[in-house]
């Protein structure tokens, strides 16, 4: 057994991954192209070890959000294309081209910089270019107003020396909410984008709108590739949004109790004596606080999972530790393991629960699961492999 089953880690069930895959291609039309998103360290999960699942179940092309990113695939021998979905400085050029990585182009100066740097460099560099249809966050904007202008300048960029136009993309706002027009609108500018940049010759071998929840609730927008990134983690876009398919929840957070004491009433528990006890209680220390991910915001509201029955947090969430009253679970001993997220017995904390608790969102709170917690790969219920960011 893992050292790690000490104190405070995840486990990362591969085999969930993989399945998750499976059933996500099985909901786009055949011959689209997946690009895996494993920015973010795969939503906290890891984004080598998940990387590595993705490319032996088929994935195309893998989705990351910088540049330091990519080289952590390259150099753990992943081979697919990879886009930078986001920025990259023009002066890493060089390192672009040295890894073999797509970069997104986002507007005319961005591209002439990259061209100037990626010329110096003596290499050219592949390209998506971002198309803004009302995201409002990157890309050449389509509106309505804009869109001659825009597609000129995507014209522009893709005569730049040194620059190789690979695709374009865009990025859906409500795709999450299956009753809002918008992603109708979205759609609608980026077809009418990619026709007026091919009818400037541009050629795009590939297009690409669909995250995960459009690619789930509205496949004939897929395009040549769709981009799933939350569900193959097994967690949902927005909470209440219909799923078509079945996901497994990838992740669970445990720990373990490391003491436990009876406390008289009227005794306060952690800073700022928020919390007292109302009559005699069992209260167990346990090894996570906000420095893991287990915010603060989680104080006297959150419950966790041991020996198959709910506790509540107690007093305020510390920086490595936090308290939670056991007294109606008897069994409860020092070395008890207790799930922060995930099942036990009969219980089940979701990552939504978990993120509610936060008053956020899965995506974040997934992320926000820290370095100092190792992660346990396991499949078909044994363990086989750990990631430790302190000790790799």
């Amino acid at each position: 057994m893992s050292r790690f089953f000490k104190r405070t880690w995840a486990e990362v069930d591969l085999g969930k991954a993989e399945r998750n895959f499976r059933r996500i291609r099985a909901c786009v039309p055949d011959g689209c192209m997946t690009a895996a998103i494993v920015k973010a360290d795969a939503y906290g999960s890891g984004a080598v070890a998940m990387a590595k699942v993705f490319d032996a179940v088929g994935t195309e092309m893998f989705g990351v959000s910088n540049l330091d990113e990519a080289v952590q695939l390259r150099e753990a021998g992943l081979d697919k294309p990879i886009l930078i979905l986001g920025f990259t400085p023009a002066d890493c050029a060089a390192e672009l081209i040295k890894y073999d990585v797509t970069q997104s182009a986002f507007s005319l100066k961005y591209a002439r910089e990259l061209s100037r740097e990626a010329v110096a460099a003596g290499g050219k560099i592949k390209i998506h270019f971002a198309v803004d249809t009302g995201m409002s966050r990157i890309g050449f904007v389509f509106d309505g107003k804009q869109d001659q202008t825009s597609a000129d300048e995507i014209k522009q960029a893709s005569e730049l020396p040194g620059l190789e136009t690979d695709g374009a993309f865009t990025h859906f706002a409500v795709a999450d909410e299956p009753d809002n027009p918008f992603t109708d609108t979205q759609f609608a500018r980026f077809e009418r984008a990619t026709e007026l940049i091919a009818a400037r010759g541009v050629k795009l071998r590939v297009r690409h709108c669909c995250n995960s929840a459009a690619l789930l609730l509205r496949p004939e927008m897929s395009f040549e590739m769709v981009r799933p990134g939350i569900i193959l983690y097994g967690l949902t876009p927005a909470e209440g949004m219909p799923m078509p398919i079945e996901l497994e929840p990838v992740m669970s957070l445990k720990t373990v109790v490391f003491q436990i004491k009876t406390l008289s009433a009227g005794v306060a528990v952690s800073y700022g004596m928020k919390y007292y006890t109302d009559s005699p209680r069992r209260i167990a220390t346990i090894p996570i606080g906000y420095a893991d991910g287990f915010t603060r915001s989680m104080s006297n509201c959150a419950d966790v999972l041991v020996c198959g029955r709910r506790a509540p947090v107690v007093g305020r969430v510390c920086m490595d530790q936090c308290m939670i009253d056991v007294t109606d679970i008897p069994d409860v001993r020092e070395g008890s393991v207790v799930t922060v997220v995930g099942t036990d017995g009969s219980q089940t904390i979701s990552m939504e629960e978990y993120a509610g608790k936060m008053g956020t969102i899965n995506y974040e709170a997934s992320c926000l699961i820290g370095k100092r917690v190792p992660r346990i790969y396991i499949k078909d219920g044994r363990e086989i492999g750990e990631l430790d960011y302190f000790r790799p």
